[in-house]
């Protein structure tokens, strides 16, 4: 209840504070073999390293789901929390728990960012085998609907992770299948579509981003994936092993054989150059952040706006910069029967508004956001998930 009394500024230096805190890398060494180094938070804006969370030498503490007690583990299997091979890297803010999986095991690891525990769900459900390099996973993200997702190079896997109470539940959604579209930038060919990350949309759909820099677009609903270009503006020899949307809502890749930080708009799929370190060896990127988080429905002005519109800590962003907005605007949040939850005046001037509104007594679930102007006509509606 107190972060909203703050003064404004106090508010945007904590909020530029805590995005530092919600990107994450999976870090490897200088080798040309996958040799896990860390995992690590990072400034996405500029490119710089930040705290270390867990190491190959860090103690591991692991608790098996399955065996309900503290296990140890042998380091010198591909089953391990600290296997050398990995490449996938997830984040939950809910819960601040980094999610991963050994390359060449069906094992999935749940970190927790601030203590350090580790929960081992074992899965009977990912069919990775050893000499099949097309059956491990190397792509993950977390979905707008809070569970994580997991695609492995060749499609023919697409894992759900969820969670219910204290328990992760491992399911297969399916084989992925190419559109019809997709021509010679196959997802399902290693020379195109192999390896490299993944993101999630507020829509619910994905995004691929193979090693070559091809992008593809995979619908849940349909289980294709489409093509839809490929990256310009990095090196020719630029190999894209990490994603993760940032807090303006752009992509920022990296690459295991080091290299820059790029952010990538996802529209154009035009790459530009982050400043920071020149030469960090990435397999994987994860954040809490969503593509399309901040696009507004097509009969509103694109210039106000509500997000992020997957609220975890009760707070939502309104901006409005439009100089036909006068006066004051209402906020009006709604639930799934109708019902009217919150109504806040917020103040405009000039055109120009920037405010946080705290959802307060609202529980998790589906809502309606509604943005009138003085005459009660309709500006901005958006669904946002409140999540605990």
């Amino acid at each position: 209840m107190k972060k909203h009394l703050f003064p404004l500024f106090l508010l945007f230096i904590g909020i530029n504070a805590s995005a530092q805190q919600d990107f994450f890398a999976l870090v490897g060494k200088d080798s040309p073999n996958i040799v896990f180094n860390d995992f690590r938070a990072v400034d996405a804006n500029n490119g710089i390293s930040g705290e270390t969370i867990f190491t190959e030498t860090s103690s591991a503490k692991v608790f098996s789901q399955s065996r309900n007690g503290a296990v140890t583990e042998d380091k010198n299997t591909y089953n391990n929390a600290q296997a050398m091979n990995m490449a996938t890297l997830a984040y939950d803010p809910s819960h601040n728990n980094l999610v991963y999986m050994p390359m060449f095991s069906s094992n999935i690891y749940v970190l927790n960012a601030k203590s350090r525990e580790i929960t081992l769900v074992e899965n009977n459900v990912a069919r990775v085998t050893a000499c099949d390099i097309n059956s491990h996973f190397t792509r993950m993200a977390m979905g707008y609907d809070g569970s994580i997702y997991a695609i492995n190079n060749a499609g023919t896997q697409f894992l759900k992770i969820s969670r219910t109470g204290n328990q992760y539940v491992v399911s297969d959604l399916g084989i992925i299948t190419e559109d019809a579209t997709n021509g010679k930038s196959s997802f399902t060919v290693m020379e195109t579509g192999f390896g490299g990350d993944m993101i999630a949309d507020a829509e619910g759909n994905f995004y691929v981003f193979s090693a070559s820099g091809n992008v593809f677009k995979v619908s849940t609903k349909e289980l294709k994936a489409r093509f839809i270009g490929k990256i310009s503006g990095i090196p020719d020899n630029y190999s894209v092993n990490g994603s993760a949307v940032n807090s303006k809502g752009n992509v920022v890749i990296a690459s295991a054989k080091g290299g820059s930080l790029y952010e990538v708009d996802l529209n154009t799929l035009q790459a530009k150059q982050l400043p920071g370190e020149q030469n960090l060896h990435i397999y994987d990127l994860a954040s809490k952040y969503f593509a399309n988080d901040k696009a507004v429905s097509a009969n509103a002005f694109a210039n106000i706006d509500i997000y992020p519109t997957r609220v975890d800590e009760k707070l939502i962003n309104i901006n409005v910069n439009d100089k036909s907005v006068k006066g004051s605007v209402k906020l009006n949040v709604f639930d799934l029967s109708g019902k009217n939850v919150l109504t806040q005046s917020l103040s405009v001037k000039d055109g120009f508004s920037r405010q946080q509104v705290y959802l307060k007594n609202l529980v998790s679930g589906a809502y309606l956001v509604s943005i009138t102007d003085e005459s009660g006509k309709v500006l901005l509606n958006k669904k946002i998930v409140v999540t605990e």
